[in-house]
């Protein structure tokens, strides 16, 4: 994942400096829209891993602590056995924050930070008043990014000591935090932890984030050039709420290919699965399906971007399976995971480990993919180092493109792969290789065209990470493609219904077209799936279908498809009224359609002034509030006498007639009267 950084080599450059001004007052509710925590983790020989700062504190339950620490440093099995100086390297978590975890209790980290005499009072007090008002629980889940050092030094115990730099966020922002971290993780070892301060006082005058832009953020003398996913990818449980627009969602086809479509859409997806490329739309229907997937690598950077390329492969589709980047055995959810039995439904999750245990503890996972290449100077298998752009700097082992190609039935790779397949997952533990196992059978036929569009770098670190680049935007449009073309028949479950000519935009809008499974399919069974996939899958595509329906991932994307679909409709209608010419809408309306449109105008006029009085109104919402309330006194003025002397007897109406604002301060449950009740009128 290299989006986001316009310094090359920042992690080595010297260029990088804080001003010399002083830095920017700490924002902590604008620091919380990209962050929630600064967190320093060092690896004690007796204590083990302990969280040294945690920056603004109290932030994190002491369960919570714990989880971050356990995640924040490579199993011992997977770290580096040469006996370079300093070994850097940067991966993520992601973790289920507890619902019933006692937040009110005080960390360990945060007694530390409240003792620290340097600690602003101030600061310490506004972390209080919003853990008091809940801002601290934020999403269902929290990411961790980690920059971790392992220095060797013979002079200590264990021959070295290692820490690690982490960023706690609600959002999968890896565009963002991954080159933030190439900047503040050395930094940190430089300056210590004025470096976490210096950081978060940056990152609070950020502008807040806007999913599907690009953005520029400043950080000392550099600024990140980001693009953010958009906001149909990222969790509604995030604890942020975003605009979605209907054209920027599937089935539709998105217009700009330069704007991100999905989440990690700077993963490199073809430098981790440069092995399996055969095998990627094997694994592109497993995860659009949700069966659950366990990815095992050598190292943590390694598995991270398994599971992000894996997961950026359903763009455009909101991918509902929990998914982690790095999963130990220390995740509170193991101790269940390792509980099922032979016979049990495994949860659909997308596991990225690196300890071999979890090939016997988990061994009822369906799939298995192990990915990564070996590394020469290491007991067990390893890929080299990141460079500081994210890419690895050595080239991975495996099949180059032509060697796919050209020797995919040959003997002795059939002995090998019916050998593989025999021996299963558990042959990793003697030897590492890159492999898939699994029963299932994929509708979707693997693309050769795609495949040998694909370029072979050849040796060269510096044309390998160019290539790649190339290389993983023809995999991710034809992937996108693919998933687009496959949600395309839902189609017609959006399609928003804007007034007809003549008609009244006044009367509720009609519902949406209501989804039945079966009809779904039979009415896709006799029409067929389109050119696209009827030439890309096998005869059995409707069982891939049936599949997806009963999956983990299609119910939430439809109903937030669905929401934003309404959403939409809402708008037109609402658009609709404000363009509407009321003098001549009722110039030609009887007696009782008149009334009807006094009681549909009073309806939507209250519904502006809840949204005005809520703040959470549009900018064109007072002129919304302005042209109802025209409407409403030009409809009052044609109904009979008796009629509105009756209404405004009515408080509540006679204030709504004012235009005044104080008619929604009425007492729960209260309910307006409607005048077609009061009026001898048929129903409406």
């Amino acid at each position: 994942m290299t989006d986001g950084l316009n310094l090359a080599e920042m992690s080595r450059s010297p260029s990088f400096s804080l001003k010399t001004e002083s830095n920017p007052k700490l924002d902590l509710k604008s620091l919380r829209q990209w962050v929630v925590a600064f967190c320093i983790i060092k690896f004690d020989l007796e204590q083990g891993q302990l969280i040294e700062e945690c920056y603004p504190p109290g932030c994190l339950t002491q369960d919570e602590e714990l989880e971050v620490a356990f995640s924040s440093f490579p199993d011992s099995v997977s770290q580096h056995q040469n006996r370079s100086s300093i070994h850097d390297c940067i991966f993520f978590f992601r973790f289920q924050r507890r619902e019933n975890s006692q937040r009110g209790k005080v960390s360990s980290s945060e007694i530390t930070e409240i003792e620290d005499k340097e600690q602003s009072p101030k600061l310490v007090d506004q972390v209080k008043r919003m853990k008091n008002t809940g801002d601290c629980k934020g999403a269902k889940y929290l990411y961790g990014y980690v920059f971790n050092r392992q220095r060797h030094d013979e002079r200590l115990k264990r021959g070295g000591d290692q820490r690690s730099v982490v960023i706690l966020s609600h959002n999968p922002y890896s565009s963002v935090f991954r080159p933030l971290l190439q900047i503040m993780g050395p930094l940190y070892f430089d300056i210590g932890k004025k470096a976490l301060e210096h950081i978060a006082s940056y990152v609070s005058i950020w502008p807040a984030p806007i999913p599907g832009k690009l953005m520029e953020l400043p950080i000392g003398n550099a600024m990140l050039k980001v693009n953010l996913p958009p906001a149909h990818s990222l969790p509604s449980d995030s604890g942020v709420l975003f605009e979605e627009s209907i054209s920027s969602m599937a089935p539709f086809l998105p217009t700009n290919q330069s704007v991100p479509q999905g989440l990690f859409h700077d993963s490199d997806l073809f430098g981790i699965f440069r092995g399996l490329l055969l095998q990627l739309w094997v694994l592109w229907e497993l995860l659009l399906i949700g069966e659950p997937i366990l990815i095992i690598a050598p190292t943590p950077p390694q598995c991270c971007e398994a599971v992000a390329g894996l997961v950026s492969l359903v763009a455009p589709l909101l991918c509902s399976v929990d998914f982690r980047p790095y999963f130990t055995i220390h995740d509170p959810e193991f101790a269940h995971l390792n509980s099922l039995q032979e016979g049990d439904i495994f949860p659909p999750m997308v596991l990225g480990v690196t300890n071999l245990f979890f090939l016997k503890a988990l061994r009822i996972v369906p799939h298995v993919v192990s990915v990564g290449s070996p590394s020469p100077n290491s007991n067990r298998p390893v890929l080299a180092a990141r460079s500081s752009t994210g890419r690895f700097s050595a080239r991975p082992e495996g099949f180059g493109l032509q060697q796919l190609s050209l020797r995919k039935f040959s003997p002795s790779n059939l002995l090998s792969a019916v050998k593989l397949r025999r021996e299963g997952p558990l042959c990793l533990m003697t030897e590492h290789k890159e492999a898939i196992w699994t029963t299932y059978a994929a509708t979707t036929k693997p693309d050769t065209s795609i495949l040998n569009r694909l370029i072979d770098a050849g040796m060269s670190p510096r044309v390998e990470e160019s290539m790649s680049v190339v290389n993983n935007e023809i995999l991710r449009r034809h992937f996108l493609e693919l998933t687009t073309n496959f949600l395309a028949p839902f189609g017609p479950y959006f399609r928003v219904i804007t007034p007809s000519e003549g008609s009244s935009p006044f009367v509720d809008p009609p519902s949406l077209t209501p989804f039945n499974a079966d009809e779904f399919l039979g009415s896709l069974s006799a029409r067929g799936p389109g050119k696209f996939l009827s030439k890309r899958m096998r005869s059995n595509w409707l069982d891939l279908y049936r599949r997806f329906l009963r999956g983990h991932n299609f119910m939430p994307w439809f109903q937030r498809r669905r929401a934003v679909a309404e959403q939409e409709q809402h708008r037109l209608w609402r658009q609709a009224r404000m363009n509407t010419d009321i003098q001549h809408f009722i110039s030609k309306m009887s007696e009782l359609e008149i009334v009807d449109s006094f009681n549909a105008i009073e309806r939507h006029l209250l519904g502006e002034i809840k949204l005005l009085q809520s703040e959470r109104g549009n900018p064109d919402s007072a002129a919304t509030f302005q042209k109802l309330k025209g409407d409403l006194q030009a409809v009052f003025n044609l109904l009979p006498k008796d009629m509105q002397q009756l209404l405004l007897l009515n408080p509540q109406k006679a204030a709504l007639l004012q235009g005044s604002l104080e008619v929604m301060e009425l007492p729960p449950g209260h309910q307006t009267t409607e005048v077609g009740v009061v009026a001898s009128a048929s129903p409406r």
